[in-house]
């Protein structure tokens, strides 16, 4: 039997929109706050795995150099689930990237993963993905 835990559902709501805000603002200090020294990120883009968080950090430079002078980080839709220790986010986002044609849109697929680390709710791996097309 699933126990429901909303407070800590809300924790993770609360850590995931201050980090999309973070995002926005291109704050790097905001973005990697609540990452584990151990995280790791597998994402659409080369390096297709990333592993630690100056790893991490070094990813964030080709995000910002696709995206408007304001980056574009919006939670569509996003579902937590949540133990006492452990919880995780699918979500589906939309970013924009800045083409030499205009603006485009880029929906993609979210996954985070959770570990509650000396009472705090922690980063420990997030997966992103597009649909894939023909």
């Amino acid at each position: 039997m699933n126990t429901v835990h909303p407070k800590e559902v809300e924790e993770v709501r609360g850590l995931i929109e201050r980090w999309a805000e973070a995002v926005r603002r291109k704050d790097m200090d905001g973005i990697l706050r609540h990452h584990a020294a151990d995280f790791v990120m597998f994402d659409v883009p080369p390096p297709l795995q990333s592993r630690g968080i100056e790893a991490y950090r070094d990813t964030w430079p080709l995000f910002f150099g696709a995206s408007p002078p304001t980056p574009v980080f919006d939670i569509v839709d996003l579902k937590i689930t949540a133990g006492a220790d452990v919880a995780f986010a699918i979500a589906l986002m939309r970013c924009v990237e800045a083409k030499a044609t205009g603006p485009s849109d880029l929906d993609f697929r979210l996954t985070i993963c959770f570990e509650k680390v000396d009472g705090q709710w922690t980063f420990m791996h997030e997966h992103h993905s597009v649909p894939a097309t023909d």
